[in-house]
């Protein structure tokens, strides 16, 4: 599919070149919750397959004290549980009125954090981010893109690998990025997940393969600017934040896309803002992605503009994208260069549920 983003922009969203509306805060309602409950994964370094996947998952604890902190800020007495085998039972003692959900692995696996959700809803309990079927969808890059392809938001040609040994098909045009089919936070995604060859690929596919012992997706890699898309949905509307990724230049490199290394050097990449263009087209496909992919409250797309045709491919969802105060994680920032503060998308998300809960 060949998309020209200038002529989306103008067709698709009447509201092209004004600024994205206030987020709704209502501080009566919010300050109705008793307790806010801030859960979390319990993490252990035996549950991972490598010190990477380890890695990318250990920071949540600290993430759920800092929105406890936040919550605080805010006049809202919050608590943080970690999401072990006691965490229902503790749960009930204290009867919260929401659960912020920060649980992104159970045991190590990804799989496994439905779990949350469902039990909190057989308890009849509030939480936060997206619900049981959300969670699913969001955890499998295959049935992500399915979904997408299947209802016209462009996503890039790709083959779902799940045995080592098969054989890639020729064609999807070369360069091919190689990822495992679960996991957050870039996990078997370093600085040589992109193959210019078939056998590279399948190779990479049959290691990620033996390792992680999960599915992979080799897909096309579309050459072009890296765009990171914020939906949040406040009650009355979903708002979507666009910024382009502008990456450090780097001899050794020829492809430039968000590799587990970019994590460790702050100076990888660093914010801009989309241009106007681009920013309007990709916010049309986000709110239609957003409602397909059945998040809830706030998710995060990666997005490349292909450089040749100006079409902008999903590459990755994230319905439950990192969340907190942080600077350096990617909502936060993104959400940063728009002038909107942590605090305040923190306030609309109580805002939200406490109108919800209370029926306001």
């Amino acid at each position: 599919m060949t998309t020209d983003v200038t002529a989306i922009a103008k067709v698709r969203n009447p509201r092209a070149g004004k600024r994205p509306s206030r987020v709704v805060v209502d501080k009566a309602a919010m300050k109705r919750l008793r307790l806010v409950a801030v859960a979390y994964s319990h993490v252990k370094s035996e549950w991972f397959p490598t010190p990477e996947a380890y890695k990318a998952e250990v920071e949540v604890e600290q993430r759920a004290k800092d929105v406890v902190t936040a919550l605080k800020k805010l006049g809202l007495k919050a608590k943080a549980y970690r999401a072990d085998r006691y965490f229902m039972a503790k749960l009930l003692v204290d009867q919260p009125d929401l659960v912020l959900n920060l649980v992104d692995t159970l045991r190590g696996s990804d799989a496994l954090q439905v779990s949350i959700p469902g039990a909190l809803e057989l308890a009849g309990v509030p939480y936060t981010g997206a619900g049981m079927r959300g969670l699913v969808i969001g955890n499998d890059r295959n049935l992500v893109k399915e979904l997408l392809d299947a209802n016209d938001v462009p996503t890039p040609p790709f083959q779902f690998v799940t045995r080592r040994g098969t054989r890639i098909r020729e064609d999807l045009d070369l360069p091919l990025i190689v990822k495992l089919n679960e996991g957050g936070g870039s996990v078997g995604i370093d600085e040589a997940a992109v193959k210019e060859s078939y056998d590279e690929a399948q190779e990479r596919a049959d290691a990620l393969i033996a390792t992680y012992k999960l599915p992979v997706i080799v897909e096309q890699f579309i050459e072009g600017p890296e765009i990171t898309v914020v939906a949040f949905d406040d009650g009355e509307q979903v708002h979507v934040f666009c910024a382009q990724k502008v990456f450090k230049e780097s001899e050794s490199r020829k492809y430039y896309f968000t590799s587990f290394e970019s994590y460790d050097d702050p100076d990888c990449y660093h914010y801009t803002t989309a241009e106007p263009a681009v920013a309007e087209a990709v916010t049309w496909y986000a709110r239609r992605a957003f409602e397909i992919l059945r998040c809830r409250d706030y998710a995060k797309f990666d997005v490349r503009i292909d450089a040749t045709t100006g079409t902008p491919y999903f590459t990755d969802a994230n319905p439950n994208t990192a969340f907190g105060p942080d600077p350096g994680l990617p909502m936060t920032e993104v959400l940063q260069l728009h002038g909107v503060k942590f605090s305040r998308i923190l306030a609309s998300l109580m805002t939200k549920h406490a109108r919800q809960i209370y029926a306001m």
